[in-house]
Formats: C-alpha cells, sequence, structure tokens
C-alpha cells in the first residue's frame, strides 16, 4: 500500500477543520485579514488538496476596507447538517458568524450568529433530542481569558443563541491555554477535541462525558514527544469510508505559518489516540509517514501559477482587505491588470495596501517569475513583486521624474496589530529604459529571498541583498503582486502583468 508524507501541505492553512460527506473531504482554514475569506478546499483522500471556494467573500464593516492585521477571520469549524454546510467564522471583535450553502462549490450565506466581543473558535453540534449547541473558546487580547471553554444552546437553524454560556471546561492550571474546541459524539460519549499550551509548544488534548453539558474528563492525546514536530494540535477528527479514523492538525512553523499534518487515529479504552506511541509514554506522537487512507483517487494539487486567462481571478489569490472591482481588470487585454492606486486611508505602504494581491507559498522553497508591463499615467506609478511579512521587501518597475526605474524597497513593522504601523525606506534603484520585465523572487532554504530582473526572460541580475524571510500577523509570509501609486497620487496607470510562474525548487513533495 502506498505511504504518503507529512507534511501533506506545506502551507498556512491555519487551525483547518474537515469533515467528510459521501466520499469527499472538506477543510476549512482561518484567513485573518486576507479576503475572500476562509478557503474551502476539497480531497478524496485527505493528501492531496485543491481550493474550490471561499465561505467568506467580504467582511460587512467598514474597518476591512484596509488591512486590520490580525483581526478578521479566526479559526473557523465546518459541519454538514441537513443538506446543509454550516460554515462558523469568528470575528473577535464583532461576534460568531455563520456561512451557509446547500453546494460547496456555490454562493455561501453569511449572517451574524451573536454580536460579541473575544469569543473565538465556535463549532456547532447538533444532539440526538434535536437541540443545537455551539462549544467555543476566548480571546486572551480582547477579554483577558485563554483556559475557558463554553457551551451555549442554539436555535438548530443556526440563527441565535438561546440562554446564557456554561462553562464546562476550566484549564487555568492543567491546560492554561485552551482554544480551538471541536465537538463530537461517539461510542457513547461526547467527545471535544482541543489543544492546549499555546501554538508553538502546545499539545492536543480531548475532554469525554456521557452528557453534552458533562462533567467532562481531560487527557492529553498528542504531543511533540521525540519528533520535531512542534506543538503538534488544533484540527479535526473524520472518519473514512472504510471505518479508520484520521486527524488533520497543524503545525507552526514560524516563517510559512501553520502547517497541514495528517495522522492516523485509534481507540483505546474509550480515548482517542492520534499518531503513534514513539517513546513509550502512553500518548500519541505525529508520524512522518503512513499508509494513505485510499488509494487511486485524484492527486489534487493547489494552483500557484496563473495566465490570468481564465476570465475570473484565481482561488489562490486573497487580497490584504475585502476585495474591490476596482483593484483590477482581467477582460480585454493580456493577463491581469492591477491599477496604481493611491490609498485613501493613510501612507501608501504595502503593510497597509488593501489592493495588494497575495497567495500562501506552498512549498519552503520556490521560484516566482512575473512578466510586466508598466504603463504609468503619474510620477510613482510602481509594478512589483513581494512578499508580505513583518519585515518584507517589493521590487518592481516604478516611474520616477528621471524615467523609469527598478526599485527595491524594504519595510519593517513596528505596531503589528490591526492597522498597525510600518516604515519603508528604498533600498536599490537604477534606471530601466524599456515598460516590460520579468521581475523574479527565489525564496531559499536558509529562510532568505531575493529579487532580480530580466529584460528577456533568460539571463537575470540580482539586485539588492538576501532578504529575511519573516512571518505576518498570525499567519506566514505571502507571496504578491502590488501596483500602487507611490507618490501617494490619483493615477490612471498600471502595472500588467502576463503570468506568473511558481516553481518548486525543494526538490520534494508533500502526499504521495
Amino acid at each position: 500500500m502506498s505511504k504518503y508524507q507529512n507534511p501533506v501541505l506545506y502551507a498556512d492553512y491555519s487551525d483547518p477543520d474537515v469533515i467528510r460527506v459521501g466520499d469527499d473531504y472538506y477543510m476549512v482554514a482561518s484567513s485573518f485579514t486576507y479576503l475572500p475569506g476562509v478557503p474551502l478546499l476539497h480531497s478524496k483522500d485527505l493528501v492531496h488538496w485543491e481550493i474550490i471556494n471561499h465561505c467568506v467573500r467580504s467582511l460587512p464593516f467598514g474597518k476591512y476596507e484596509q488591512p486590520s492585521h490580525g483581526s478578521g477571520t479566526w479559526a473557523p469549524s465546518i459541519r454538514f447538517h441537513e443538506g446543509t454546510f454550516y460554515v462558523f467564522v469568528p470575528l473577535p471583535d464583532e461576534g460568531i458568524f455563520v456561512a451557509t450553502s446547500d453546494d460547496p462549490y456555490g454562493e455561501f450565506k453569511l449572517h451574524c450568529l451573536h454580536e460579541v466581543k473575544g469569543w473565538i473558535d465556535p463549532c456547532p453540534f447538533w444532539d440526538m433530542d434535536g437541540k443545537a449547541y455551539m462549544v467555543f473558546a476566548y480571546a486572551n487580547s480582547r477579554c483577558g481569558i485563554k483556559h475557558r471553554l463554553d457551551l451555549v444552546e442554539i436555535d438548530p437553524l443556526c440563527r441565535e443563541i438561546l440562554g446564557e454560556p456554561v462553562t464546562i471546561f476550566d484549564g487555568e492550571q492543567i491546560a492554561p491555554t485552551t482554544e480551538g474546541p471541536k465537538m463530537y459524539y461517539d461510542q457513547g460519549y461526547y467527545y471535544i477535541f482541543m489543544p492546549s499550551g499555546g501554538v508553538a509548544a502546545g499539545w492536543q488534548s480531548v475532554l469525554r462525558a456521557k452528557s453534552v453539558k458533562g462533567p467532562y474528563e481531560y487527557r492529553i492525546v498528542m504531543h511533540q514527544g521525540n519528533t520535531a514536530v512542534n506543538g503538534p494540535h488544533q484540527g479535526g477528527w473524520v472518519i473514512a469510508p472504510d471505518g479508520r479514523h484520521w486527524f488533520i492538525h497543524f503545525q507552526d512553523v514560524t516563517e510559512l505559518g501553520r502547517i497541514v499534518h495528517l495522522q492516523p487515529m485509534c481507540f483505546h479504552n474509550g480515548w482517542p489516540f492520534i499518531g503513534t506511541d514513539q517513546n513509550g509514554d502512553g500518548i500519541g506522537e505525529p508520524v512522518k509517514e503512513w499508509k494513505v487512507p485510499a488509494e487511486g483517487q485524484p492527486q489534487y494539487k493547489i494552483a500557484q501559477s496563473d495566465d490570468f486567462k481564465s476570465g475570473r481571478l484565481g482561488l489562490q489569490w486573497q487580497w490584504q482587505a475585502n476585495p474591490r472591482e476596482s483593484f483590477y481588470s482581467l477582460v480585454g487585454h493580456k493577463g491581469i491588470r492591477l491599477f496604481c492606486l493611491a490609498n485613501l486611508f493613510r501612507e501608501n505602504l504595502l503593510w497597509y495596501a488593501p489592493n495588494a494581491m497575495t497567495q500562501i507559498p506552498q512549498h519552503k522553497t520556490f521560484t516566482a517569475v512575473t512578466k510586466v508591463r508598466l504603463n504609468w499615467e503619474q510620477e510613482g506609478d510602481m509594478a512589483s513583486i513581494g512578499m508580505i511579512g513583518h519585515s518584507y521587501a517589493y521590487f518592481g518597475l516604478q516611474r520616477t521624474g528621471e524615467g523609469n526605474c527598478l526599485m527595491l524597497y524594504t519595510g519593517k513593522v513596528t505596531n503589528k496589530e490591526l492597522l498597525g504601523e510600518a516604515q519603508e525606506i528604498p533600498e536599490s534603484s537604477c534606471p530601466y529604459e524599456g515598460d516590460t520585465v520579468y521581475l523574479r523572487l527565489e525564496l531559499f532554504s536558509d529562510k532568505t529571498y531575493r529579487f532580480s530582473w530580466s529584460a528577456d526572460g533568460i539571463r537575470y541580475t540580482f539586485t539588492g541583498s538576501p532578504q529575511p524571510l519573516c512571518r505576518a500577523t498570525w499567519t506566514g509570509a505571502k507571496l504578491c503582486l502590488w501596483s500602487a501609486n507611490k507618490n501617494n497620487v490619483r493615477s490612471e496607470g498600471y502595472g500588467e502583468y502576463e503570468f506568473i510562474h511558481v516553481e518548486d525548487r525543494s526538490g520534494g513533495k508533500a502526499g504521495v
């Protein structure tokens, strides 16, 4: 039987949750300020995944018209109940929202279940008596609580809460950071899977009880142990058609965010056991490889490269704020036109740019090349490629008073939350005769990246120094394309990106 390798996705699909409907698996992940948000992924074997949709097209609050780093869509959950897909989405500052659809490929409609600050990581549960509940955690940054799980009854259509929450677990002593709960019923027990101990160094815990409101017993079911997989936790349990149990979870690798692992799972004395016991302490540890859940299934891949010929933006792309049609054009020309917009809110820095078009890197090393033509209208118009993080850089063709120049900017984020604060400097510049250039970004195994350019797409010249790869707020670094007017004046200019080609340079792959 074939084996798969962990991680199954070396990509920042943070806080994953997974379900099976028939022979199909669906997974959602958080996306914070990047929109459309809450990507919906599909698989036939839990190993190979494709993006098929986003559950949140935009957020109905004015603050998301500009980047709100660390806010937005936090850890979601997905369930399928009586023909409807329910995706519970927490906004830590605004409340608990629910996106619903009867077609995972169709439009999800978003509504507010409960307006509140500080409730996070909600998961719905429909009990056998017809009642429905929501288990959730609290955001320490919003309300000063980080060790408690509460349960509240909700109406079965998930339109409102019924009554007041009750505390079902207080982990102040044994699990001082408690979050991400997922509720299930099996073998006569109510189970709540939850990550404990924090993102970087935590573990996976499970609660179980005979009654939905408890009392609940507590047990650690997976930890790092002797492995190299730090903080293995937060995910979802799913049962395959053949009856085998699986657990999807993340591992935080810092610069590239929270990558996705798949673990075998079984039950022992009524408790879940995840992974394998490699050091003899009776607690599961993550596996490096295992037998695939299903043979002969489609080996989906998540798109990275794009020639922009489909007439619609590829699902791998997200903006740094609510999407607007004024950001881009795909019709009547080659590639995609990203307009050289001024920033309506503040200084025109990449960290502040709602019109930065981003995607999640899918490999620890890669090369990205784009061919771009700058059609400038005002001095300061620029078309660029870059990486967004707390230290960031972007490189592109800019119109200056002396003509076209190849410009490299570097930025440093000094206040990482919400609107935040950043500083930028031009690190290097050189005159360029034409209006069309190939821009290349290479990410290396030492966690640095470097830019180069070419007039013909064959011979490249490096520019500037290697740049340190750096995470963003609650996400990994993002690859981006960005056109802007760096003088922050109104312009009709644009960068026309004919394509972007992204190639894995690691020599390996996740999956089979």
